[in-house]
């Protein structure tokens, strides 16, 4: 899987709008749950930061933010340094972040596209996140989901062939994108991740935005939290 990121950096963001329907909504999603004045400055982590889309638009909406950007592949960071190179406040890991130990606490956590890939590990990622959380901090992702049902899932699974199918071709659908949705993602129900985010200790959990296969769903860490 690093190795396709890899091989991809140089072509993500062109990849990315060609796979996911309404990319930049459920981005701007994300976003809008950074509950802060657009002058306010706070510490912020983007988890599988990929090219740097998400960090550019945070500084783009909120100069004062301190982004540290994470991600596993080089290649990535590199591309996410070069699409921010004219900003200020920003730090970078080269790290699996499923093996990541963070350093600090943040006020805001956010991720997208990437933790599906945690296999059975999201419950005690998620806790991870909530214990590296400022008491009040935020946390919030932006990822792909499967339906609660056979029938559900079968509809997502359309709707997202469909779209893919305005700008790729039968074959590469089917065979790369479909298969290595089954081999290298492991996505969840959305209400999995809910009830996760729960029993960790998350407040406020909601799903701000969502569209068949893809959602932007998180919560917050009680202001007088003892963890």
């Amino acid at each position: 899987m690093k190795e396709h990121f890899e091989e991809e950096a140089k072509e993500f963001d062109r990849i990315v709008c060609n796979l996911i329907p309404h990319y930049e909504d459920m981005i701007n999603a994300l976003l809008s749950s950074i509950p802060f004045d657009k002058t306010q400055p706070f510490h912020t982590i983007d988890i599988g930061c990929g090219t740097g889309t998400v960090a550019k638009k945070i500084k783009e909406k909120f100069p004062n933010a301190k982004i540290t950007c994470l991600d596993f592949a080089e290649n990535m960071i590199n591309m996410a340094k070069a699409k921010l190179k004219d900003y200020e406040g920003i730090s970078y890991i080269l790290c699996d972040f499923s093996e990541y130990e963070f350093d600090k606490k943040y006020d805001v956590i956010l991720s997208s596209l990437s933790l599906h890939h945690l296999g059975k590990d999201k419950k005690p990622f998620y806790h991870k996140v909530f214990m590296n959380l400022k008491n009040g901090g935020v946390f919030y992702n932006a990822d792909v989901v499967i339906g609660s049902s056979e029938y559900l899932e079968k509809l997502y699974l359309s709707n997202w062939k469909d779209y893919m199918a305005q700008s790729l071709s039968d074959e590469e659908i089917n065979q790369k994108w479909l298969g290595r949705h089954r081999k290298d993602g492991n996505p969840e129900k959305l209400m999995f991740h809910l009830k996760s985010l729960e029993e960790v200790g998350f407040t406020d959990i909601d799903v701000i935005w969502k569209y068949y296969k893809y959602a932007v769903f998180g919560g917050r860490k009680k202001e007088d939290s003892k963890q």
